[in-house]
């Protein structure tokens, strides 16, 4: 089942699936003053795309951007967008790389404001070619323009037709396939980062990666994936004891860091549909503070990282109020740790300048 709704999903697809955000309920979200604005924050997790209904572009993320918060840097992450239309099957997602290279050379220049857009680029290779993807990451790593720093390989599965898995995928182990991990011995060779994505009851697959490939970078995407809907609605004390356990184990990795958010359509903590205006930050540190702060405690401030996934989490809050809820949670931190959390623990882990 496609994650692309064209039309405002029935209320039993609601999670799981993107759809345009709905502006005017947005504008209902209560206004705030920005938390701790001179903090600088590198947003390690954001999509450019131009889907029927639903554009966001450069302009579209710039009118974020100028929320309040510090937004110094940012890190692009594929979502099968501006693939080429035409060549090799295995190439054409060198197109998004190219498109993106070409939005961080426009805010490098200056004229769009202070925040280097797609300073760092996570693209798209698909790793079951096994050592046949060693081409497609170079022309990745040619196409960047010295931005280019992994891929993005998303594995999330699930039985049920109402979870809504990652695109593509239709089994439940891709991870565990011998060209995938064939592929994956080709990032690590090139010294590319492994951005993984899985629902948490799959989180025993990145594990073993992790101990399969001590020297492969893995960033866990979305705090490990924690579902709360579907066969999962009603669950929640047993999803988490679940979750926390696997991301204890996790952590036991060093070579492994987590990204802080993304939890907005999976774990589906508040309903963004029946509400009648969006939460507060008040409200959004609640519903993820035991998922984050669970993070920060196994992984460490400096195996840590915030992200916006922006525009998946616009369809239910805004960009200023998301990071003053981050902010909230992370302010029994120590001034070091919010530096790593907000933007050290991605500077280092995906090379920015």
């Amino acid at each position: 089942m496609s994650l692309w709704m064209s039309d405002l999903p029935r209320k039993s697809q609601q999670f799981g699936r993107i759809f345009p955000p709905n502006r005017e309920w947005l504008q209902k979200q209560p206004a705030e003053e920005i938390i701790e604005p001179d903090l600088p924050i590198v947003d390690t997790h954001h999509h450019l795309w131009d889907f029927p209904n639903n554009r966001y572009l450069l302009e579209e993320f710039l009118g974020d951007l100028r929320s309040g918060h510090n937004i110094v840097a940012t890190v692009f992450v594929e979502c099968q967008s501006m693939h080429r239309q035409g060549g090799p099957l295995e190439m054409r997602p060198v197109g998004e790389t190219e498109f993106v290279a070409g939005i961080a050379a426009m805010c490098d220049s200056g004229k769009y404001g202070a925040t280097r857009v797609a300073q760092g680029i996570v693209g798209f290779a698909d790793l079951a070619l096994g050592a046949r993807v060693r081409p497609v990451l170079e022309a990745h790593i040619s196409a960047g323009g010295g931005r280019f720093r992994g891929i993005r390989y998303a594995a999330g599965w699930d039985a049920s037709e109402v979870i809504g898995n990652s695109h593509g995928v239709t089994e439940a182990h891709l991870y565990q396939r011998p060209a995938v991990r064939e592929g994956l011995r080709c990032l690590e060779s090139l010294d590319l980062a492994f951005d993984a994505w899985v629902f948490h009851t799959q989180l025993a697959d990145v594990i073993e990666v992790a101990g399969a490939f001590p020297g492969l970078s893995i960033i866990m995407g979305h705090v490990g994936g924690p579902l709360g809907y579907g066969p999962y609605q009603g669950r929640r004390d047993e999803v988490f004891t679940s979750w926390k356990a696997s991301m204890k184990e996790l952590a036991q990795h060093a070579n492994v860091v987590v990204k802080l958010g993304g939890m907005l359509m999976r774990l589906a903590a508040y309903d963004y549909l029946e509400l009648s205006a969006p939460p507060s930050s008040l409200e959004l540190a609640a519903h993820w503070r035991p998922y984050i702060e669970t993070c920060i405690e196994f992984f460490g401030a400096d195996r840590c990282m915030f992200e916006s996934n922006f525009p998946v989490e616009k369809m239910g809050t805004g960009y200023a109020t998301l990071w003053n809820a981050y902010k909230r949670i992370a302010q029994v931190a120590s001034e070091s740790e919010k530096r790593a959390m907000f933007s050290a623990t991605a500077r280092r882990v995906y090379r920015l300048d």
